[in-house]
C-alpha cells in the first residue's frame, strides 16, 4: 500500500468512527438529506431517488442518484464521505448491472426496479 492509500484509509476510518456510512448498492432507493446554508441559517433538504452509479475511490468515493421531477429526469452526485449528507435506504432494488444509465431513456413502468428479497439485514 502506498502512502496516499494509507492516508486515505486513515481519513476514512476517522470519519466512519464519528459518523457511520450506510451500505447501499446501485438499484437501491435512497433518501439523501443534504445540509444547505442560506446565509446564516442552516436547513436539511432531501433528495430521494434511485442510486444509478457508485464510484469507490477512497476519500473521493461518490454515488449518483436519479429521480423524476415534473416529468423531467434529475441526477445529482453526492460524495460518500461528506459530512454534509445523511443517507437513508428506503428500498433495496434487484438489478444485474453496476451502472444503471439505461434508466435515463426510460419512463413510467419500464423505469421500475424490482425489490430485492433480503434474508438478513446489513
Amino acid at each position: 500500500m502506498n502512502l496516499i492509500d494509507q492516508i486515505d484509509r486513515e481519513n476514512i476510518d476517522r470519519l466512519v468512527s464519528s459518523r457511520p456510512v450506510k451500505k447501499f448498492r446501485p438499484g437501491d432507493s435512497v433518501k439523501v438529506m443534504v445540509k444547505v446554508r442560506d446565509g446564516a441559517k442552516e436547513r436539511m433538504q432531501s433528495f430521494e431517488g434511485v442510486v444509478i452509479a457508485k464510484q469507490n475511490r477512497g476519500m473521493g468515493s461518490s454515488f449518483k442518484v436519479r429521480k423524476i421531477t415534473n416529468g423531467e429526469g434529475v441526477e445529482r452526485l453526492f460524495h460518500t464521505y461528506s459530512p454534509n449528507i445523511n443517507v437513508e435506504v428506503t428500498r433495496h432494488g434487484r438489478v444485474r448491472r453496476a451502472k444503471l444509465y439505461y434508466l435515463r431513456g426510460r419512463t413510467g413502468k419500464s423505469a421500475r426496479i424490482a425489490e430485492r428479497k433480503r434474508l438478513t439485514e446489513e
